[in-house]
């Protein structure tokens, strides 16, 4: 789990403050916006950028943007530790009631604190509340209203079968199927979209923060699985909308993200899937994984071999 930095409970919570962290690794020119979203919101917000020592300059030009603003504060850190250990540091310096741990390339629009406040205000019984999360064409992204990825979910999503769900429930896969128009609001699933995470401050620390074992990926699933273990509801608020450029950040670093991916599949498998206890189901996902991780791998290098050649 978390690293000991320093318990941010021996901070007192400010009331009706949102503590916005936005975690930086090589991000691109999209953090810019993202910043700029956050501190245009009318409600009341401090940002804390945690900038897991990028080398594209990008986070040191969004602060100098805002240079005067004493909302945006800085962590630098010497290497780039993880997505989920620099939530943790960047969530030990907040000064807020709720925080919200947002991505990169995603663009708050106006109203969007105020209405996950409400939202919280009116339910104390949610842990995790989430968005509906937007392309840049407005379209909402597949994976908002998620399961819990335990094996057989899993299976039933890479083969297929999970497209027959409606019809045979027991081919339900990892995503949910389209939102029905009667959805209520807040709904309740068991995962949200992690591009977008709004928490009670108070609940983050009873988590002890994201599982610092996963890297990149997979940590909000299993932040999400904890906190409804620990009684609390995770739920989504569709009627609010952000924009979320999905992985712009990634996709010069493709290989890298899958390798992650891959890792964190592995332990939230360990961690919570029933089905890790059979030893020879056990060593079959632990193939899998990797034969498919290998598969990835050899396809971008093939694809950048042809480009060598055409270039």
């Amino acid at each position: 789990m978390r690293s000991d930095l320093g318990d941010p409970a021996t901070a007192p919570a400010t009331q009706r403050l949102t503590s916005v962290i936005v975690v930086a690794a090589d991000s691109g020119p999209l953090l810019q916006a993202c910043v700029d979203s956050v501190l245009a919101s009318v409600a009341d917000v401090e940002l804390i950028l945690v900038d897991n020592a990028s080398v594209d300059g990008e986070p040191a030009r969004a602060v100098a943007s805002h240079a005067t603003d004493a909302r945006l504060r800085i962590l630098r850190n010497a290497t780039n530790l993880g997505f989920g250990p620099a939530c943790n540091r960047g969530a030990a310096l907040a000064r807020g009631d709720v925080v919200m741990f947002l991505n990169p390339d995603c663009v708050l629009q106006p109203g969007i604190i105020d209405g996950l406040r409400n939202r919280l205000d009116h339910d104390a019984g949610i842990g995790v509340l989430g968005v509906t999360v937007c392309d840049p064409d407005g379209k909402p992204a597949r994976s908002i209203r998620r399961r819990d990825p335990m094996f057989s979910r899993a299976l039933a999503s890479l083969s297929g079968l999970s497209r027959l769900e409606r019809r045979w429930p027991a081919f339900a896969g990892v995503e949910m199927p389209s939102l029905p128009g009667t959805a209520p609001d807040p709904e309740t699933v068991e995962a949200i979209s992690g591009a977008c995470i709004t928490m009670p401050r108070h609940v983050f620390q009873q988590m002890d923060g994201f599982d610092e074992g996963y890297f990149l990926h997979v940590e909000d699933l299993d932040l999400c699985r904890r906190v409804r273990d620990a009684g609390y509801r995770v739920a989504i608020a569709h009627a609010l909308h952000i924009t979320h450029a999905q992985g712009s950040s990634s996709h010069h670093r493709a290989v890298f993200v899958a390798e992650h991916k891959h890792r964190g599949m592995w332990r939230y498998f360990r961690k919570f899937d029933p089905a890790a206890k059979n030893p020879l189901l056990r060593a079959g996902v632990h193939l899998g994984l990797w034969v498919h991780l290998l598969m990835i791998r050899l396809r971008h290098a093939v694809g950048a071999r042809r480009r060598t050649r055409s270039s």
